[in-house]
């Protein structure tokens, strides 16, 4: 009798090797499929753009690493509904698509960059006293530039921009930046240019940190 035959269900190391290995690449792709679901639910279908959630996480997250040297950017599309109603809900999202790529451009992939609801954006990013100012208006340049859509046409499109900065407004804490930036945004509106908070923006009445009196705010309780 040959002693050295395998046994019955024995298995060899190569058998041991593969029958180990075949849950564990099934786990891995498991996993990387729920990642791709998780950063999906993360961000916007439309724009590319963070959802709320991801982005106020991001944002906070930033301001702290930042601090004094952080800023925060509300950015409001100027006459989108004239662009949805007469142009069509395609060259709307056009648009959309439009202002997140430059958004995304003019932040960098550091920047907690989000779009809020509608024609609503904001951005918490890195952004030194000294740049602020040319920063901005680079940030107004682009969001001015006509878009092209498929078929062609172009349209005009157009923005308002308000800024807030930590060591202006005399806080860190994202809802209260979120209140001035978006205060000094109504200020400026329609003009073409940024403007940037002063503490005195930080103590206009909010709801949810935005501005009592903006669109979609009417129902949504006492002001914060």
């Amino acid at each position: 009798m040959n002693t050295a035959m395998r046994l019955p269900g024995r298995i060899g190391p190569r058998a041991l090797l593969i029958t180990t290995a075949l849950p564990l690449t099934g786990w891995a792709l498991h996993a990387a499929a729920l990642h791709r679901q998780l950063a999906a639910s993360r961000r916007d279908p439309l724009t590319g753009l963070l959802r709320r959630d991801a982005y106020t996480a991001r944002a906070r997250r930033l301001l702290t690493r930042h601090g004094d040297d952080a800023a925060l950017v509300m950015v409001d599309a100027d006459h989108f509904k004239a662009v949805n109603d007469g142009l069509g809900h395609a060259a709307g999202d056009a648009v959309l698509q439009a202002f997140g790529a430059r958004l995304t451009a003019w932040a960098g992939p550091r920047a907690a960059t989000g779009r809020l609801g509608g024609d609503e954006f904001a951005v918490v990013l890195e952004l030194a006293a000294d740049r602020r100012t040319q920063r901005l208006e680079q940030l107004v340049r682009m969001l001015h530039t006509p878009v092209i859509l498929e078929d062609g046409r172009t349209v005009g499109v157009a923005a308002s921009v308000g800024a807030a900065a930590p060591a202006v407004v005399g806080t860190r804490e994202l809802s209260s930046l979120q209140r001035a930036a978006d205060a000094a945004l109504y200020e400026g509106k329609h003009t073409g240019r940024a403007v940037l908070a002063t503490a005195q923006h930080a103590t206009v009445a909010s709801i949810n940190g935005r501005r009592v009196g903006r669109a979609g705010t009417a129902g949504w309780g006492r002001a914060a």
